[in-house]
């Protein structure tokens, strides 16, 4: 923007995919509506990169099919571990059954281009810092910005704030965010290399993830093609703050990709490699108040059991659009939505994968659970919480009564 403006209808603070959609929704339905980000775009973000039939969702209703379509293309996933392999289609019902993958450089700054085309105003290279309040409101926001060695600050009031910077969440600190890490959180890492099997139809994920001397580790590893020429190759490790991981990230994950190498094509160094804490199942506390909310990661919306997380940034983006429209008091109202679209299923989901963490549980039921066509599907479609609202049949079913259940017996359930 050549002049930086001094108060907005709505701004959102973070330009990512929650950011970016809470911005192109609510500028859609008539407001005004500032999207700001700390980085300049195009910007990298660490990620794996896959957009599962969730997310897929989310970007037709945006109107952006034919663009995710002009991209790598997957048919479900191919799980590797404990003998097996098992080709896993992405399951009939209410969501698309077809995935994606786009690097997160391309993808984030496509969402921007879309909010802004949508009627947002866009203002990057400045990060937001503190904010001044009014009660429990949040009257404007403070942004510095950086040059030739100087930081300059200013104010933009506002009437409503959303809050998207990602899972560190600064500005939700300020807030008085809280992460709380005895539940179950991600430590992960990803990079990119060249691959014969760029184009595969399938994501590959190995269930089976070992450390150099051998031993099962808590999470898995994966190999998603970008159609590029190249694949996003990461891996990610659970933990507690009762089981910290304690396991060097990037080392791990140049092990995994040597290990794979013959199998998936891959040659050369490993390119652009970062890794990242994630908050995961709703594991954060005090996400809104009477005129801000948190959503995205920033509000720990991140699947804890294959750490997913943009469908949950496109889908509350969405939603926290149609909230403020309404002039709902989000200060109640938005812990409420997200407990009610989230709840069960975060703790639920927390809950196995916590499990996941404890030392000897994996090697004794991952051997079980790969023997069976049937069960991985099944897992699949919980795993990757690919069960809709509208679903009613017998697995939804299932799933929705186990995360009731969980949640009775939850001592913090999410976003509490």
């Amino acid at each position: 923007m050549s002049v930086t403006p001094t108060e907005t209808d709505i701004l959102v603070v973070g330009a990512g995919p929650a950011g970016s959609a809470a911005a192109a929704w609510a500028a859609r339905s008539g407001a005004e509506v500032l999207l700001t980000d700390a980085a300049v775009f195009p910007r990298d973000k660490t990620c794996g990169d896959g957009l599962t039939p969730r997310a897929i969702g989310e970007l037709q209703r945006l109107g952006l099919e034919d663009w995710v379509r002009a991209h790598a293309v997957n048919q479900g996933l191919r799980a590797h571990g404990f003998g097996q392999t098992l080709l896993l289609p992405w399951p009939e019902g209410r969501l698309p059954n077809w995935g994606s993958a786009v690097a997160r450089t391309e993808l984030d700054d496509h969402l921007r281009t879309t909010a802004i085309k949508s009627g947002a105003a866009a203002l990057d290279g400045v990060r937001a810092v503190d904010v001044r309040r009014d009660g429990d409101r949040v009257a404007a926001v403070v942004f510095e910005r950086r040059g030739d060695g100087a930081a300059e600050r200013f104010e933009i009031a506002c009437r409503s704030l959303v809050v998207a910077d990602g899972v560190r969440s600064p500005l939700g600190k300020v807030l008085g965010r809280e992460w709380h890490r005895d539940t179950v959180y991600g430590v992960a890492g990803r990079a990119y290399v060249t691959s014969t099997m760029s184009d595969d139809p399938w994501i590959s994920s190995h269930l089976e993830l070992r450390g150099e001397q051998g031993e099962i580790l808590s999470g898995y590893g994966w190999i998603f093609p970008l159609g590029t020429g190249e694949v996003n190759v990461g891996v990610g490790t659970l933990a507690t703050a009762k089981r910290p991981a304690n396991i060097a990230i990037k080392p791990l994950m140049q092990f995994y990709a040597d290990e794979r190498a013959a199998d998936f094509g891959l040659s050369g160094d490993l390119r652009m490699p970062t890794s990242a804490l994630l908050p995961m199942g709703g594991a954060v506390s005090h996400v809104a108040g009477a005129n801000w909310a948190l959503i995205g990661d920033a509000a720990g919306c991140v699947n804890p059991l294959n750490g997913e997380g943009i469908d949950y940034g496109l889908e509350t983006g969405r939603l926290v659009a149609e909230m403020i429209s309404e002039g709902r008091d989000l200060g109640q109202a938005w812990p409420a939505l997200l407990r009610e679209h989230y709840g069960e299923a975060f703790s639920i989901a927390r809950r196995l994968a916590g499990l996941v963490t404890v030392p000897r549980l994996l090697p004794a039921l991952g051997p079980v659970g790969m023997r069976s066509d049937w069960m991985m599907t099944l897992a699949l479609r919980w795993m990757g919480n690919l069960v809709t609202d509208e679903d009613r049949d017998r697995a939804a079913r299932v799933w929705r009564w186990a995360g009731r259940r969980s949640l009775a017996r939850d001592h913090r359930p999410p976003f509490a």
